[in-house]
């Protein structure tokens, strides 16, 4: 194998890890980006709990037991 040959094997492998790194930084991108609306959902829907569960419940009132 030739020097010119060595050359041009490694600038093919190069460019062949700078698409492959390209290519994963638009996946990693893309995966944050539903992150972020995953908990933004997550988010409303704890906050939509609590906001039922305080209407669900009733308010327990403090008082002494009938035996007092």
């Amino acid at each position: 194998m030739t020097t010119t040959d060595r050359l041009t094997a490694l600038e093919i492998r190069a460019a062949e890890q700078e698409k492959t790194i390209e290519e994963l930084s638009g996946e990693v991108a893309a995966q944050w980006k539903q992150i972020e609306r995953l908990q933004k959902k997550l988010d409303a829907l704890t906050d939509r709990f609590l906001a039922l569960e305080e209407h669900a419940a009733p308010p327990i009132e403090a008082r002494k037991p009938p035996h007092w």
